[in-house]
């Protein structure tokens, strides 16, 4: 009897520690590789078995034992693993990855992100465009010209109208287009495609105004050209609806807006490049509010301007200023005369914090 109870006992040992053991050694294999959490591209091709999956996985050391996985998807009837690319790390452990393997791949490796920065203007867009897809900056800028092409998105958007086709606006749709991060499938995407999204997104933003604007004395071309250029002036947010209540005041005294950025788009300068000259501020042109334009606006729009800079057109400060200018510190400073604005300007240049381009 003893004998027995002794073999027994062995046996629940034997047991017991096959258990811990076994326990151990499948906490092991299902645990993640490492703590890593580099992302690592892998490809599920279409007819792929769960074998040949497993493979791959221990290949790329995102698993500890590719039969391991095997017998882990058979055990728990792993059937439904999507073919796609897919971006996993180290640190999932094998669980996770085959959450990840059954719900499917989202991710495209061909896909391209377009980042149109706020404050851009047309050739910036043709750029950015250009330099991450296979369209050239000549193709936009036709496009964006195209007359027939202008007539079909009149038609589709509340906010086009035949302004944008007046004689004497570089690009019909400047300004209207809005500044944000987009994603495409790939670097073949036609330029119709990246201006419908950037459209769209226009119109979400613009929506909320629309009732203002059919009661409103202003068109939608002329909010949007004051926020492209609130957009310019601008020192963040919390300046441009003063700026922008200083340009109105400025309308409504019959003065000229006389704002610098509208020079520079007017000579298709960019205020990075260079400084202009005093003959080139005196140049007439459509957008230039430095001279001739007592009163009125520019044009057309010369940015792409952000949702605080379009707010800031709809819903202005209401002060009695008539000049502002701003430091090297982005510091603004608000006047109501002449004089006090030249009190100001020669005092941020005594202190030598007078903006140098």
């Amino acid at each position: 009897m003893k004998l027995l109870k002794n073999i027994m006992l062995s046996i629940l040992i034997l047991i017991a520690t096959i258990v811990i053991l076994g326990s151990s050694i499948y906490n092991y294999k299902i645990s993640p590789v490492s703590k890593n959490s580099t992302e690592v591209e892998v490809v599920i091709k279409t007819g792929l078995s769960i074998k040949q999956i497993g493979k791959l996985l221990e290949e790329k050391k995102l698993v500890h034992d590719a039969n391991f996985f095997y017998l882990y998807a058979k055990l728990f009837e792993v059937k439904g693993i999507k073919a796609g690319s897919y971006k996993l790390s180290p640190n999932m452990g094998v669980k996770k990855i085959i959450k990840v393997l059954e719900k499917g791949s989202s991710y495209n490796p061909d896909s391209v992100s377009l980042v149109f920065k706020e404050g851009i203007n047309m050739r910036g867009v043709a750029k950015v465009i250009a330099t991450n897809t296979n369209i050239t900056e000549e193709e936009v800028l036709a496009k964006s010209q195209d007359m027939t092409y202008l007539d079909k998105l009149i038609k589709e958007y509340w906010f086009l109208t035949e302004v944008v086709k007046q004689k004497g606006i570089y690009y019909p749709l400047e300004g209207y287009l809005f500044p944000d991060t987009y994603q495409f499938s790939s670097k073949n995407v036609k330029v119709e495609d990246i201006f419908a999204k950037m459209l769209h997104q226009m119109d979400i933003v613009l929506t909320p105004y629309k009732s203002l604007v059919e009661t409103s004395n202003k068109s939608i071309h002329d909010y949007l050209t004051m926020a492209s250029i609130v957009e310019l002036e601008g020192v963040g947010n919390n300046t441009r609806s003063k700026i922008a209540g200083v340009f109105y005041n400025r309308l409504g005294k019959k003065m000229n807006l006389g704002s610098d950025v509208t020079t520079y788009y007017a000579l298709k300068v960019d205020m990075a490049d260079r400084d202009l000259t005093s003959a080139e501020f005196n140049t007439h042109n459509p957008y230039n509010t430095r001279v001739g334009l007592e009163g009125k606006l520019p044009i057309g729009p010369i940015s792409l301007p952000s949702k605080e800079s379009i707010k800031a057109s709809f819903e202005p400060d209401k002060n009695n200023y008539l000049y502002f200018v701003a430091d090297k510190n982005k510091n603004v400073f608000f006047t109501k005369t002449y004089a006090e604005h030249k009190m100001k300007v020669d005092e941020i240049k005594a202190k030598g914090d007078w903006i140098v381009w």
